[in-house]
């Protein structure tokens, strides 16, 4: 495993760290499952070595964060993935069987499922644990190389996850770019074979056209309203602690917090 560092921050390094993930992959193309369960493992033992320091990251970009909540909304979800997709990786690979038409028996079909390639993840400033490494996981596991765009408003705790993907992985298997809205631009115009990025919708349409240039899939999570829908049997006092406490988790920046209430009329006090 080479671990030599592997941050990029201007578009020709951009483009040499894909050249070498693309390279990489054509010459493995598809992981065992005993090497892509050994990179999860390196992965959960490497956050598990840096977990105070990537708490106090947390805290020094957010300014405010306490370290149990960054622990419980980031850390033990993120664990959590790691270990149900170890747990579930030779069921995840195994092929799988397709019925064919009379016509073409006695003909069998079975789906394989191979890597794609090269992923590239772009993740945003509220939850830079979780929406970075979270995505790597499952790259991971479906035995592909990755590419990730960290939010430049996380400094601090960028840094540290540069260490703990270097420590696990290195350049072979994962490549980390940070920098302003230029660098996500040319990020997002390369040729991946998957493009995953969280965020605004704004953004989102400026990502699904750079995309386009090279008919890269994507997948996109986008910000939005979320309702909190109310059913009339519901217990309203028990319903307002749970509703503050979606909101107010991650000081309200959840792009899952309710934003309005939509309830019977019975149910609305004046």
């Amino acid at each position: 495993m080479n671990t030599t560092p592997s941050t990029f921050s201007s578009k020709d390094d951009i483009y040499s760290a894909l050249s070498h993930l693309k390279n990489v992959a054509q010459q493995t193309p598809f992981p065992s499952a005993e090497k892509r369960r050994q990179c999860l493992t390196r992965l959960q033992a490497a956050l598990m070595d840096h977990e105070i320091s990537l708490l106090d990251a947390l805290q020094k970009d957010f300014g405010q964060r306490a370290h149990e909540e960054s622990r419980l909304l980031e850390l033990v979800p993120l664990i959590g993935e790691i270990k149900h997709a170890r747990r579930h990786l030779a069921k995840w690979m195994k092929p799988s069987k397709r019925n064919v038409h009379i016509s073409t028996l006695p003909a069998s079909a079975q789906v394989f499922y191979q890597p794609k390639g090269v992923v590239g993840v772009i993740s945003p400033w509220n939850y830079p644990v979780l929406l970075s490494l979270g995505p790597l996981v499952g790259a991971l596991a479906a035995g592909n190389r990755v590419m990730m765009k960290l939010s430049e408003f996380c400094p601090e705790t960028n840094r540290v996850i540069r260490d703990i993907v270097d420590q696990a992985l290195g350049e072979d298997w994962v490549a980390v770019v940070e920098g302003e809205a230029d660098i996500a631009n040319e990020f997002s115009l390369q040729p991946f074979d998957h493009l995953l990025f969280t965020g605004s919708t704004s953004v989102g349409h400026i990502i699904m056209r750079n995309a386009a240039e090279h008919l890269t899939p994507i997948t996109l999570e986008l910000g939005g309203k979320s309702p909190l829908l109310v059913a009339p049997s519901a217990d309203l006092r028990d319903t307002a602690k749970k509703l503050v406490f979606g909101k107010m988790l991650n000081a309200g920046q959840t792009c899952v917090a309710p934003d309005y209430v939509m309830c019977h009329a019975e149910q609305k006090q004046t």
